[in-house]
């Protein structure tokens, strides 16, 4: 079985940080206003026959795909769920999280000048 690519954390962490002033009551509020998969309004997600099963990283982004807030959905989850989070959340699995959250804590810490 092919392992997918390990996605660049550090370019997301730092993509994250427009998101880094939003409250996050705002950043909350967001998410369940126009976040598809509270709408129910996610896209068909079965498997293609001819694929076999896709792997969960894949199964994340084609859950989240044409999402308009899955940036704000990542920030959101990084900083209330952090390293115990579950689910899907801004198209990625729960070990993608896990691992861009260590990422994401080291580049927010204050730099020493």
């Amino acid at each position: 079985m092919s392992r997918d690519k390990d996605p660049d954390y550090e370019v997301m962490a730092v993509g994250l940080d427009r998101w880094q002033r939003v409250p996050i009551e705002v950043l909350r509020d967001v998410v369940m206003r126009r976040g598809l998969c509270l709408w129910g309004l996610w896209p068909e997600v079965e498997p293609d026959w001819d694929d076999c099963a896709p792997s969960d990283r894949r199964l994340a982004a084609r859950l989240c795909q044409g999402c308009p807030v899955v940036n704000q959905c990542l920030e959101l989850d990084l900083r209330t769920a952090g390293p115990c989070t579950t689910g899907v959340w801004g198209a990625l699995t729960e070990d993608d999280r896990r691992v861009l959250h260590r990422v994401w804590q080291r580049c927010r810490q204050p730099q020493d000048g």
